[in-house]
């Protein structure tokens, strides 16, 4: 059976229950078509915490609980190691394991260039870059911030499906990025009946740990510009608007701007610290209405949200904002985009007064653009790897 490495970021972060399922995603929807699949999760000494969240050593930090828990919830023990940044240590599968595998597997399919340690990277045979957040990692590529990790892959597949078209302003850094739509098992995301027809929610963070990034003169701001613009909303509109929102307590000004404007507020680390918390928040929700961060839409990037593809999964409509991507998905049934304020109300209108519909066409968008088998069956052939 051939054998291919996902690496990423499940446990770097904590508390944050739909990261994992990113990289979930890519491992089980390749174990459907057939691979022998692995995980290998590279952590800096930074984000290995203890329960206070205080900075710890890699043998005592509760990020290794937190993996073992999803590995084992998800079929993954035996096929996973959890490695220090400075590859002295590790947790699952031994370092010699990890070296024997790299050497023999087909592929490495290197989430955000999430992997760098050379003495397991340079052993691939086959190197591809997932690029998740574009625009960020092609203005770091341009001005030499390492951030972008991009040296040494093979080859580069992004989700801004609007990347090196006259339609995006992203440079394209000379790379030849081949476009991706976010893949996701249907059936770990069954359509859920419940949840309340006008409860629009999302999870999100503040600010991104990436703050904001500059390039050619122009600064691109955190998700909480755009909330901002849109923070009139429960006012206009009769549907319920909720947020699990990290975000900083230093942040009050912003928190206490949402709430003045109607917006319920929820604490992500209680509804949806892991991946079952987080799959059954989505679900229990009536749809999902979210803003995207100003680098993803000023430059028309096409970027599309993978939360929100767990929305459409689970038959839940999604009103989100346009990023380029309406020119590449169908707009209109279970999938509405917009633009500015007007936009979210009719938008929101609409989908309350044709709730059934829209779920059900929820569901077909999501099938039909994001199955797994398809986006990533359509990847492996692309690169020349078989089962």
């Amino acid at each position: 059976m051939t054998s291919i490495v996902v690496s990423g970021s499940m446990v770097t972060k904590l508390h944050n229950g739909g990261e994992p399922w990113v990289r979930l995603s890519w491992l089980r929807g390749l174990m459907k078509l057939g691979f022998d699949v692995y995980f290998v999760e590279q952590i800096c000494a930074e984000s290995c915490v203890d329960e206070a969240g205080n900075v710890t050593d890699f043998d005592s930090c509760v990020n290794r609980a937190s993996f073992d828990r999803i590995c084992d919830a998800f079929g993954l023990s035996g096929h996973a190691a959890l490695v220090s940044g400075d590859g002295t240590r590790v947790h699952g599968m031994s370092l010699s394991e990890l070296h024997d595998l790299a050497g023999d597997a087909a592929l490495l399919i290197n989430i955000t260039g999430h992997l760098s340690l050379a003495c397991l990277f340079q052993r691939f045979r086959l190197k591809i870059y997932i690029d998740e957040d574009p625009g960020f990692t092609q203005f770091w590529h341009a001005t030499g911030n390492p951030a972008a990790c991009l040296a040494g892959h093979d080859h580069f597949y992004t989700v801004g499906l609007n990347l090196g078209t006259p339609a995006c302003s992203i440079p394209t850094c000379g790379i030849v990025w081949r476009t991706i739509r976010q893949p996701v098992v249907l059936d770990d995301w069954p359509v859920c009946g419940e949840g309340a027809f006008d409860r629009f929610t999302t999870v999100a963070t503040w600010r991104s740990p990436y703050g904001s990034v500059e390039y050619d003169g122009k600064t691109f701001g955190p998700k909480a510009h755009a909330f901002r613009d849109f923070a009139e909303l429960p006012e206009l509109a009769p549907q319920q608007f909720e947020i699990a929102l990290d975000i900083h307590p230093d942040d009050r000004k912003g928190l206490d701007l949402l709430r003045r404007h109607g917006w319920r507020i929820v604490d992500p680390r209680v509804m949806a610290p892991d991946p079952p918390s987080f799959r059954h928040y989505i679900q229990t929700s009536g749809a999902e209405f979210s803003v995207a961060q100003a680098v993803y839409v000023d430059t028309n990037s096409g970027w599309f949200s993978d939360r929100t593809v767990r929305y459409l999964a689970s038959g839940k409509p999604a009103l989100v904002q346009d990023t380029g991507f309406s020119s590449h998905l169908p707009i209109g049934e279970g999938l509405l985009a917009f633009r500015s304020l007007e936009d979210a109300v009719a938008g929101a209108a609409q989908i309350a007064d044709g709730y059934d519909c829209h779920c059900i066409a929820a569901r077909v968008v999501a099938e039909e653009y994001f199955d797994s088998d398809t986006v990533l069956g359509e990847l492996i052939e692309d690169v020349g790897v078989a089962p």
